[in-house]
């Protein structure tokens, strides 16, 4: 974001960050109901209000501090939706889609902004540099950016990320459990070992993002 701090675009970013965190926990939210558990709809974390899954350090510290400091990139979260899988009708099945209900959902945004966008070059007549140079144009794309990123590294199949959810499908009951156990440490292993693989598909999806929006 430049050497100095653009306050203009630091609130751009949060902002797209906390909706795009606000529509994927309210999307595990609203599966795990729709599966037969209500926990996460009762404690209100089916909702797009970002009071709802503000966690203090996750979604309001830790960005806003990399964000300030021009850290070349930008890392948070949100509270996680809890869910009884003893509710769940269909408990192998229905735990997975419970779990991918969040990066679909970062999915859903990045297909419905890159369309906007590649409507507002259509109906412009302007070069797709500058549809993304407006600041509608940047916020989209930022949006789109911001979801490729959350939707990729969340299906990584470790826990506590979304992806490990998708286990129960494909492993026995005692092949998930011994994976669980990863769970207090899974995360520094995706940040410390995993991350760094995810560039090549952010970089190429986002290389697919501009051609389509450039038609």
């Amino acid at each position: 974001m430049g050497s100095g701090v653009d306050i203009a675009e630091v609130v751009m970013w949060y902002v797209c960050l906390l909706f795009s965190l606000s529509v994927h926990e309210a999307a595990h939210a609203i599966m795990a109901d729709r599966c037969g558990d209500p926990t996460g709809r009762m404690l209100g974390r089916a909702t797009l209000n970002p009071i709802a899954h503000i966690d203090p350090i996750g979604t309001v510290v830790l960005p806003l501090l990399m964000m300030v400091s021009n850290v070349p990139y930008l890392f948070g979260w949100a509270k996680p939706v809890p869910f009884n899988p003893r509710n769940l009708r269909n408990p192998r099945r229905d735990i997975a889609l419970v779990g991918i209900a969040g990066p679909m959902s970062n999915l859903l945004l990045i297909l419905i902004f890159t369309i906007v966008l590649r409507v507002f070059v259509l109906v412009s007549g302007d070069p797709v540099n500058t549809v993304l140079a407006s600041p509608l144009g940047q916020i989209m794309f930022i949006m789109i950016l911001m979801n490729v990123v959350l939707m990729l590294f969340n299906l990584i199949p470790v826990p506590p990320l979304d992806g490990h959810h998708l286990l129960h499908l494909v492993l026995p009951p005692s092949a998930t459990q011994a994976i669980e156990r990863i769970g207090p440490f899974g995360i520094i292993i995706v940040i410390v070992v995993i991350s760094p693989m995810l560039r090549t598909p952010i970089g190429l999806l986002m290389k697919l993002v501009v051609w389509f929006i450039a038609g």
